[in-house]
């Protein structure tokens, strides 16, 4: 009979010899292809935002990923690409601190109960695209509501060049204690609807907690310190949920993981707790006492007003009555916020975008300055506090030479008229022009 057992043999050195080859043109075809030509930026007005310098005009050499060069004129390489952009100034890509890309805006509990996860991530997705096309190159995603780990998926084809968006650092989903502020409160327990957040009531469950949502791809921890708030005679009431030692406990456990933990604070005594536990920002920050702010200054520690969520409820609230309670809680927030920039602590800038449409976001920047901050000193706490933040200081957030070319333009002079970074008219991510 034939000896069919050399056919194996001969087929696979057959087929190994096929893939050098192909192997083998397809480098020499690659290093035919020219590399990508550089790109040089033009625009009337470049903002330097560590030192508030405004270079007039300014010009960006872009190669590959990365700024090459920045100045008033810079080399122009031959077959550079010259994209000139007019009565714009040139910015770094703007940041956003806080944001949920897993919720839109209607009911937040309904949503988690309506609406599959698979569903929730593919509309993640779309509010990322959103967000970068309105000039937000960078972002932390604050808690994906009850989708768990989904926002890592989101991230990562992202990275990945599969969809568009900015880059994500992602916390999946927050943590909170039972009956805490995202546990579904206002339903009939015997139906046993899922909680919003991973339960977490002893620094036991808080570490194993966190080591499960650093197994599932977590960049960081997000934990509901307070909550739920309600203002009594002009006061804001907000309880606590974790001790300052369990609040320890979590930042230590993220610290040996190589994490940080982010909270959600409203008020004393619970942004006290965050502030001794010395955790990465307290978000929103309602009230801080003196000795709070004392902490962040001295820890660094920003605070992240999110002032557009407060402005949306209290400006789209279903209810007379409900407008009164929003708008009295906004003006406390105000009040609170003029004694914050005074007291000279440090902000970051997050919006808490979701349950109102992504990509509109850019209205918290105008809001902290009318608020009583100045134009530099918003897109300082934006771009420069947003980049160590997010934990990518001296690649993002500025426009310097090795810096990743994150890029936008907006109309006129930022630093007269801050709501010209609403109205974002270019947006490069990476080298990549994503918006022309």
């Amino acid at each position: 009979m034939p000896n069919f057992s050399v056919r194996p043999r001969f087929l696979r050195r057959a087929f190994l010899l096929a893939l050098s080859a192909a192997l083998h043109l397809a480098a020499v075809a690659s290093a035919q292809q020219p590399a990508s030509a550089p790109i040089v930026l033009h625009a009337a007005r470049l903002l330097q935002v560590d030192t508030g310098a405004l270079l007039q005009p300014g010009e960006i050499l872009v190669e590959a990923d990365h700024i090459r060069a920045v100045g008033v004129s810079v080399d122009h390489p031959q077959g550079a690409r010259i994209i000139d952009l007019g009565d714009a100034t040139l910015l770094p890509g703007l940041i956003d601190a806080h944001v949920h890309l897993f919720l839109h805006p209607g009911a937040e509990d309904l949503q988690t109960v309506e609406e599959s996860v698979p569903w929730r991530t593919i509309l993640a997705g779309q509010a990322a695209k959103a967000d970068l096309l309105a000039g937000f190159t960078a972002e932390r995603d604050m808690g994906t509501e009850g989708a768990g780990s989904a926002d890592t998926a989101v991230r990562d084809a992202i990275d990945q060049g599969l969809i568009p968006g900015p880059r994500l650092r992602i916390s999946g989903n927050a943590i909170d204690i039972l009956g805490g502020h995202e546990d579904a409160n206002r339903f009939n327990p015997a139906q046993r609807m899922l909680s919003n957040a991973d339960y977490a009531n002893s620094i036991d469950q808080l570490v194993a907690v966190i080591r499960a949502q650093h197994k599932e791809g977590s960049d960081f921890i997000k934990i509901y310190e307070t909550g739920p708030d309600h203002m009594v005679d002009g006061v804001l009431h907000t309880p606590y949920q974790y001790t300052e030692a369990q609040l320890a406990a979590a930042v230590e456990e993220a610290r040996r993981l190589g994490t940080r933990v982010a909270v959600h604070a409203m008020g004393e005594p619970g942004t006290l707790y965050a502030a001794q536990a010395g955790v990465a920002s307290i978000d929103h920050a309602t009230q801080l006492s003196d000795e709070t702010m004392r902490l962040m200054r001295e820890k660094n520690i920003p605070a992240v007003p999110t002032f557009a969520i407060f402005d949306y409820f209290a400006r789209n609230a279903t209810s007379p009555a409900t407008a009164a309670r929003e708008s009295a809680l906004l003006d406390y927030k105000i009040r609170e916020f003029k004694k914050q920039v005074a007291a000279g602590i440090p902000f970051a800038v997050g919006s808490d975008v979701g349950p109102f449409p992504h990509g509109t976001q850019a209205v918290e920047l105008e809001l902290m300055v009318r608020y009583g901050m100045k134009p530099l000193a918003v897109l300082q706490a934006d771009l420069i506090e947003g980049a160590k933040l997010l934990g990518w200081e001296g690649r993002i957030g500025q426009l310097k030479p090795g810096y990743f070319a994150d890029i936008v333009a907006v109309p006129g002079n930022p630093l007269e008229d801050i709501t010209a970074v609403e109205h974002v008219s270019f947006v490069m991510k990476g080298g990549t022009v994503v918006r022309p």
